[in-house]
């Protein structure tokens, strides 16, 4: 998850003001903005249509059922954990082609992964869960990158909730109770709404700090990843107590 801070941008001494009052600087910086953030958009929708089609196709050739019943579903349940930690810890190390391929290989990756919730859940379930989570996923980040008000102050209180909620996740594998899950799943999926709005306003603030560098690119990359992954786990948490079970 995105955490940056963000100076707003400051017109010069004696820059030329633009017909709508603004500077030419703050024209060609609102630009660069919209640009990086459509940038990060177009890798986070692409990586969920991959997931996607992977997912499904995998399904429907019977695969994801053998794969249930193997120790191969284990790897294919971690693996994605591997690539979030290589792209987050490695990026540093690594050229922005490579970070882009792992963030693909990630996409497949997670879409062998969401393969099985089409043999638990009807297919319109699916879609109408992942339209709705489209539709909340929009409106959250828009808040996140409109909005005045500072969100960096509940980033610690939402990851304090994530763990929470991991912790919880643990104890009822053990446990089984289907209270406990259903209230795992709500909190999940206003953890998650509150990420999406939080990690997008981090986004557009580490904007203004990476401007010009090299590593803008791969900002590109890893804000994607950090959107995705609020998005996929909104939608299966969402999906976790609105989906119709087959």
């Amino acid at each position: 998850m995105a955490n940056w801070n963000d100076p707003q941008p400051r017109p010069g001494f004696g820059a030329s003001p633009s017909l709508d009052g603004r500077t030419a600087g703050q024209v060609s910086y609102d630009m660069g903005l919209r640009r990086h953030m459509l940038s990060i958009y177009n890798y986070m929708a692409s990586g969920v249509l991959l997931s996607g089609i992977v997912a499904l196709l995998f399904a429907r050739s019977g695969m994801a059922e053998q794969m249930m019943y193997s120790p191969l579903k284990w790897l294919v349940m971690l693996a994605p954990l591997g690539f979030v930690f290589a792209m987050s810890y490695g990026a540093n190390r690594m050229q922005t082609s490579t970070l882009q391929m792992l963030y693909w290989g990630f996409a497949v990756i997670m879409g062998l992964s969401l393969s099985t919730i089409f043999l638990v859940f009807t297919a319109s379930s699916i879609a109408t869960t992942f339209f709705a989570t489209s539709a909340a996923f929009a409106g959250l980040s828009l808040y996140g990158y409109t909005t005045k008000k500072d969100l960096s102050g509940f980033g610690t209180f939402l990851l304090m909730g994530l763990v929470g909620i991991l912790v919880a996740m643990l104890i009822n594998i053990f446990v089984g109770s289907t209270v406990l899950q259903l209230v795992i799943s709500v909190l999940g999926v206003l953890i998650f709404a509150g990420l999406t709005a939080y990690d997008t306003q981090m986004l557009k603030n580490q904007y203004y700090q990476l401007r010009g560098t090299e590593f803008v690119g791969k900002a590109v990359v890893l804000g994607a990843l950090s959107l995705y992954l609020d998005f996929i786990n909104m939608f299966q948490f969402l999906l976790s107590f609105l989906g119709q079970r087959d």
